[in-house]
């Protein structure tokens, strides 16, 4: 029920707020993307964490590239 709440949670993120941001992500695919993926081959905890790591990897001097969770 978690892995649902978050899942829902990004999917509402990247319609309201991600469009607003532009297209910023260092990596591929996109941090909200990962994340959500994340969850789902992880489940709600480590999905969750892998993403919250990811999301403090992109930034200006990291190099980016292709993740997949």
């Amino acid at each position: 029920m978690l892995k649902i709440l978050l899942q829902k949670l990004i999917k509402l993120y990247q319609l309201t707020i991600s469009p607003l941001l532009g297209n910023c992500c260092r990596f591929s695919p996109s941090c909200s993307n990962y994340c959500y993926l994340a969850i789902e081959k992880y489940g709600a905890a480590k999905g969750l964490w892998l993403g919250i790591k990811r999301i403090f990897k992109c930034n200006p001097w990291s190099k980016g590239g292709i993740d997949q969770p």
